[in-house]
């Protein structure tokens, strides 16, 4: 199968869900216009969190791409992550599963994850739970290309449930807080791997 082939029925595989669907409003887009990050965090089905991010980094997707798939800088922009490892697949070829250790803190337990990810090279990565300690975990990063290529916008959806004792409302904001911590993070990490300060 050639290239070009493959590259379609990825694309089709992974073809929006309307839980996927969402893109920043007007209102988003103004606070990204700023240089932050947006994140909302809302009550979703079975009790689990629904999380819609975005930001906008003055780096293209294919260095924005290589900062966020590269398990060794995962931790720089990732707070609470201890390990990433990748136990089966390669990304390059489509696909990976990744085992991930997070500490925990006064209220929340170190988690083990393990995700299943599907990749569309530089703008799309899917992923779902395929282990570990969340009950549930299904979401994207997109990359959406800016400036004709000279900077991406991220948008980052994921609905997870944890298996906590603690109150849905303070797990919803908790990642509230911590969303957009990590996606300031990338962007720095991005910036630097492109060479640029901001």
């Amino acid at each position: 199968m050639n290239l070009n082939v493959l590259a379609l029925a990825l694309a089709a595989s992974l073809a929006a869900t309307p839980l996927f669907a969402w893109a920043p409003t007007a209102v988003t887009q103004k606070t990204l216009a700023r240089g932050q990050a947006w994140a909302e965090v809302l009550p979703d089905t079975e009790g689990a969190a629904l999380i819609r991010a975005a930001v906008d980094i003055a780096a293209p997707p294919s260095t924005v791409w290589a900062v966020m798939t590269d398990c060794r800088l995962a931790g720089r922009f990732i707070a609470d992550l201890a390990s990433c490892t990748v136990l089966q697949g390669d990304q390059r070829r489509g696909w990976d599963v990744r085992d991930q250790y997070s500490h925990g803190n006064l209220f929340l337990p170190d988690i083990h994850n393990v995700v299943r990810s599907e990749y569309l090279p530089y703008s799309l990565i899917r992923f779902k739970k395929a282990g570990g300690d969340l009950q549930i975990e299904d979401g994207e990063w997109r990359l959406e290309s800016l400036n004709g290529g000279a900077g991406t916008r991220v948008i980052y959806i994921n609905r997870v449930k944890a298996n906590l004792l603690v109150p849905a409302p303070l797990v919803r904001a908790g990642l509230r807080g911590s969303t957009p911590k990590v996606l300031m993070n990338l962007k720095r990490e991005s910036l630097a791997a492109a060479g640029r300060v901001g």
